[in-house]
């Protein structure tokens, strides 16, 4: 269905796009570090346990729909997030999504007719199949290859960290999807 949908997609038939949120804390994600001999790299973190957390709309094209949210994410903020999405749509629109409580939740399923409406056609990807949703891709890109030492320093430093990747991502910050 999805290289279907791609297919469709490249004919100008319809839109795809793809899904998720991710939470980013100051802990960082940094797997290791080049360093000289003798010399050890440190990265303060902090014992603050707060999130930021972004939900976004992803295409293969690097259009990106991001949402920054310095609260809990419940099924109400994914509904909203949905809502402002669907009311700007330019076409058909397939968008991609794990099976995540919150995204199967009564309230978000009770909105969906709404939403087909206007254009927009949920899609549930199998159960654990992160690798089909490429906005995974983005979030691994931003944590572990984009994000500067510095964004760990407070909370402000990593929001304002998140905000200048997503404005600058499909620019500054591409992501190269297999277009087959």
């Amino acid at each position: 269905m999805i290289h279907h949908l791609h297919t469709r997609e490249m004919h100008g038939e319809c839109d795809v796009w793809y899904f998720d949120a991710s939470g980013f804390c100051l802990t960082p994600s940094i797997p290791y570090a080049w360093q000289p001999i003798g010399s050890v790299i440190e990265v303060p973190t902090s014992a603050h346990n707060k999130r930021i957390n972004v939900l976004g709309f992803l295409t293969r094209h690097n259009a990106l729909f991001p949402y920054v949210i310095e609260g809990r994410v419940d099924t109400d903020v994914v509904i909203e997030c949905f809502e402002q999405f669907s009311q700007h749509l330019q076409k058909r629109s397939y968008v991609f999504l794990d099976n995540a409580s919150i995204q199967k939740s009564r309230a978000f399923i009770q909105h969906i007719p709404q939403w087909v409406k206007r254009g927009l056609i949920i899609k549930y990807l199998p159960p654990y199949s992160p690798e089909l949703n490429l906005i995974e891709i983005l979030w691994r890109f931003m944590k572990y290859y984009w994000m500067p030492f510095s964004a760990y320093i407070s909370l402000q430093c990593l929001l304002q960290s998140i905000e200048d990747i997503l404005q600058r991502f499909g620019t500054e910050y591409p992501i190269a999807f297999d277009m087959k």
